[in-house]
């Protein structure tokens, strides 16, 4: 196999695994302050290529604008979905396997109104740099490809400073290890909870405003990307953010080689296969302790 062609493909998966390892960091901020696992997170990726581009197109609004009024929108659609479908049944105590197919039920829900209000078509959005890709040896290096991956260890960044040097991070972690124990020190929990799905439906926005310019965004892309991501989470230990990056990094790396070798149509075979190879060898993923 052409070394260039593989070095092109790593390159790709670095990029992609970028986005699954946001996606997979959106699982996680939500599951540590609530214990919930969000399988609408997919829905918040397609919102955000999809309403930055409507803003685009159909509002005629500048690029930056576009992007930042789509990620405060997205922001806003997983507090009101906190608030309207999570929040009930967290308060009576339902089980998973309730709130998995109450969010499962918010993606289908958002899914079918995207497709009324836009259309079916496949939507794509500019590069954010229109500029030659960099040639590193025989490999091509797309601008757009760096900007995904500088973004996205930026926000690695920020989460990190906000979850360690911030009361509200502080406090969103207290929840995450006992809720009972926070909400007798005077942490509004439920606040946090909103501010959890906030923030995660903000992370995934962001995720697929970066990606949309290199593929495309359509309605119903949703749930294979919030499967990808929950295999990023999976692997790289349930429950940590940057183990979740590190485990779409992982992902995105092992998928591109894979479709070198055995072409795109088993793509979603080899994801699954990484997913089911660390359930058996180390189920508590990179980060964790080795069982």
């Amino acid at each position: 196999m052409d070394s260039a062609l593989i070095g092109q493909s790593l390159v790709s998966g670095l990029g992609i695994g970028c986005v699954y390892g946001l996606i997979g960091i959106g699982f996680c901020v939500i599951y540590n302050a609530s214990g919930i696992v969000n399988f609408a997170q997919g829905a918040f990726v397609m919102l955000g290529g999809m309403i930055t581009h409507v803003l685009l197109v159909r509002g005629q609004l500048p690029y930056i604008a576009a992007i930042v009024l789509s990620v405060l929108v997205v922001a806003l659609l997983g507090v009101v979905i906190e608030r309207l479908v999570v929040r009930p049944l967290w308060k009576r105590n339902a089980p998973m396997f309730v709130m998995i197919l109450a969010t499962l039920a918010a993606q289908i829900v958002i899914e079918r109104l995207t497709f009324l209000a836009v259309d079916d078509q496949p939507k794509t959005l500019p590069v954010f740099t229109d500029l030659p890709p960099i040639m590193v040896g025989g490999v091509a290096v797309n601008i757009q490809s760096l900007w995904i991956v500088a973004g996205s260890l930026a926000i690695v960044g920020l989460l990190a400073l906000f979850f360690k040097g911030t009361r509200t991070g502080k406090a969103m972690r207290a929840c995450a290890i006992n809720r009972e124990a926070a909400a007798l020190q005077g942490i509004p929990v439920h606040g946090m909870l909103a501010l959890a799905f906030g923030l995660s439906a903000g992370l995934g926005a962001i995720a697929g405003i970066m990606l949309t310019p290199t593929q495309y965004t359509a309605f119903n892309v949703g749930v294979p990307f919030a499967i990808s991501g929950f295999i990023a989470a999976i692997i790289g230990g349930f429950g940590r953010p940057f183990g979740a990056f590190l485990g779409g990094l992982t992902l995105g790396v092992v998928q591109s080689v894979a479709i070198l070798a055995f072409g795109a149509g088993l793509k979603t075979v080899v994801a699954l296969s990484v997913l089911l190879l660390f359930l058996f060898v180390r189920p508590s993923g990179i980060l964790g302790a080795a069982k």
